[in-house]
């Protein structure tokens, strides 16, 4: 039996983007779609108006400090 090459996929340090993502999603009710589906089963307009959300959002952080 031979072993197979299996890479660990390293955890990734959450940044901001994905708080953002993730906030914003849960705010357009998105989120039961995205557990059975993943984010690749998001239309495009969906996925743009997340990604429109979070530059709006991350504008008003950089104008608030």
């Amino acid at each position: 039996m031979e072993k197979k090459n299996r890479k660990r996929k390293k955890k990734k340090k959450e940044t901001l983007e994905d708080k953002l993502k993730y906030e914003i999603a849960e705010e357009l009710g998105l989120m039961d779609k995205i557990r059975e589906v993943g984010w690749g089963g998001l239309t495009a307009k969906e996925s743009g108006k997340i990604g429109g959300l979070i530059n709006v959002r991350k504008r008003q952080i950089k104008k608030g400090d």
